[in-house]
């Protein structure tokens, strides 16, 4: 029977929303695999319903081998921003256009990194744990600090670093930005200040929160010596990826009082070992990758990658949320 209906491949995570605009398209047929699948096991059910002409995916790595399984590949998209698990390159070669959910998570990430800020400079975790254990009477001993004043250092100015800014600048704080990729002009018409170089800024600043995204170039952007420049009162917030920060020189730093705290969403290995010992220290609170993950953003990241394959199946990407624009000619 011949059909000319497109094959979607959809993580089943994606939120009901998202699938609701599917099952309003008779031309699409959708199909559900785990987010835990394996590489293999995506690979052979790319091959078992090939053709098919578009994936959304979550973490599942995507590149040359399935891009060859799935034989008429058009879109690939990601149910949220990192896309450091899709061969681009790979796509770009096949002139397949990788889409992002734009905008959808990046409030939620921008809340996230202002809470663990905040959660840090009240020393959050601290106290309720003394009022739990009735050690009312050592509170004046672990006295927070205000944001008020104090000067942050944000990197990578995109989607969710312009939101963090924002929410900054709420709390009265100096905003610090470094970002090679945007204009001075840019930054300073936000309200903060552009630094060109990174290692002048860390002595300057009382928080450093990580918004740009994993790449060869800033792997392990975050070293030792990186560390050593920032402040013995200073805390570093990273809410983008793992990896970007070189734990063991994070660990040596917290441990021997060079650094404050660290907030962490992310982290080099993820789940992270149950031995990490970032996890064992005081001055570290973690989360498990979940800053992009609220309610509301599960909703508007389902839409808004839908929206992006059908905008590919229908021969106008939205173009801002495509990565390699190099492909849309």
């Amino acid at each position: 029977m011949v059909t000319n209906k497109k094959k979607l491949l959809i993580t089943e995570s994606m939120a009901p929303g998202g699938w609701a605009l599917l099952a309003e398209r008779n031309s699409i047929e959708a199909v559900k695999f785990p987010g835990t699948i394996t590489t293999a096991d995506f690979q052979s059910l790319l091959e078992q319903h090939a053709p098919v002409n578009g994936v959304a995916l979550g973490v599942t790595r995507f590149g040359a081998a399935e891009i060859a399984a799935a034989r008429a590949m058009q879109v690939v998209a990601r149910i949220g921003v990192g896309f450091d698990a899709v061969d681009v390159p790979a796509l770009t070669a096949h002139r397949i256009p990788l889409m992002i959910a734009g905008m959808a998570n990046s409030p939620s990430v921008a809340e996230q990194a202002m809470f663990m800020m905040l959660a840090l400079a009240k020393r959050g975790a601290e106290l309720h744990a003394m009022v739990r254990n009735g050690e009312w009477n050592k509170r004046l001993g672990s006295v927070p600090f205000d944001l008020y004043g104090k000067t942050v250092l944000i990197v990578g100015f995109g989607r969710i670093g312009t939101r963090t800014a924002k929410r900054c600048h709420a709390m009265d704080m100096a905003v610090l930005v470094y970002d090679p990729y945007v204009p001075a002009a840019e930054i300073a018409a936000a309200g903060c200040e552009a630094v060109a170089e990174l290692d002048a800024a860390l002595p300057r600043a009382d928080f450093v929160s990580i918004h740009c995204p994993k790449t060869p170039e800033t792997v392990a952007m975050f070293n030792a010596a990186r560390l050593a420049q920032m402040k013995a009162t200073a805390y570093l917030v990273n809410t983008a990826r793992g990896g970007i920060v070189d734990e063991v020189a994070l660990h040596a730093a917290l441990s021997t009082g060079q650094l404050a705290g660290a907030g962490l969403d992310v982290f080099d290995r993820e789940p992270p070992a149950a031995d990490n010992p970032l996890l064992k220290l005081p001055n570290v609170i973690s989360a498990p990758h979940i800053a992009g993950v609220t309610r509301e953003a599960l909703d508007r990241m389902g839409v808004q990658t839908v929206r992006n394959i059908l905008s590919v199946l229908n021969g106008n990407p939205i173009r801002e949320n495509v990565i390699n624009k190099d492909v849309l000619g």
